[in-house]
């Protein structure tokens, strides 16, 4: 654990912080002034972004390497925010899992682990940070969801499914905590490169046929997230194509819905 950097700025806490998204959420944050607590499990990783976020913008940084897929490592996490004394204004939600195959054949320990990471480190995080923000009468709070989040997808059910779970919570956080100055914001990226997509591009023959328009660059993901956040907006879906698929499913019929992602779904698990 290290701290960079000097300054009183608020404070942003970004889990999944080492790549991509979560990774890119950081370099921006820092951008427009605040301090940062960067957790994930890569040590080496965390201390090279806090160092270009301290060089290039004078951000103090908090490095917590930090296994969320750990049982006690939510509450951890919370306790040393408190032996610290430091404050989140801004909880950043990023970290998540994702297995492409048929249900039946992905490894039970497999849907643990993202259950474990997508949903539960999730939510108790924002149960323990949400408080103190509530007492404070200040804070933000913004999940990376998906717009798998808004239609089922065979071949990332679960995947899908733990994301539609973060996108109801974000959206019924927003409505409990009107009035309290807190806000919640749910982003819902489309397919963006990052290692979790190349990683499923080289075990899955079938996702390597995706057309290069469809996939976001992480960086501008990352910052419509971010003013989404700050405009304390409750669903933000980043890309035209995206924006277009997320908000047209909804007029269809969920059998209709439900079967166009079967046909396509059912090819990629044979």
């Amino acid at each position: 654990m290290t701290m960079q950097g000097a300054g009183k700025r608020e404070t942003a806490l970004v889990t999944g912080a080492s790549g991509g998204i979560g990774l890119e959420l950081a370099r921006v944050f820092a951008r427009k002034g605040f301090d940062l607590v960067l957790v994930a499990r890569r040590k080496d990783a965390l201390e090279e972004l806090a160092a270009h976020c301290t060089r290039e913008h004078g951000a103090r940084v908090e490095v917590l390497p930090l296994d969320l897929l750990e049982p006690d490592a939510p509450t951890r996490l919370v306790e040393h925010l408190g032996a610290n004394d430091l404050a989140v204004d801004v909880l950043v939600n990023n970290a998540g899992l994702m297995e492409m195959g048929g249900f039946d054949r992905i490894e039970v320990g497999k849907h643990e682990r993202l259950l474990r990471l997508n949903v539960l480190a999730l939510t108790l995080l924002t149960h323990h940070l949400l408080q103190p923000m509530i007492a404070r009468g200040h804070g933000r709070i913004l999940n990376v969801a998906s717009t798998s989040a808004f239609q089922p997808v065979p071949s990332l059910a679960l995947y899908a499914a733990s994301k539609a779970f973060v996108l109801s919570l974000s959206e019924s956080l927003s409505e409990e905590l009107k009035g309290t100055g807190v806000t919640v914001t749910a982003l819902c990226p489309g397919l963006t490169r990052t290692d979790m997509l190349e990683h499923a591009q080289t075990e899955h023959e079938d996702a390597r046929w995706i057309p290069g328009f469809l996939v976001s660059d992480a960086r501008e993901v990352a910052r419509k997230g971010f003013e989404a956040c700050m405009a304390g907006r409750v669903i933000v879906v980043p890309g035209l194509p995206n924006w277009l698929g997320a908000s047209l499913v909804g007029l269809y019929p969920r059998w209709l819905v439900r079967n166009v992602g079967g046909l396509i779904g059912r090819r990629s698990i044979r």
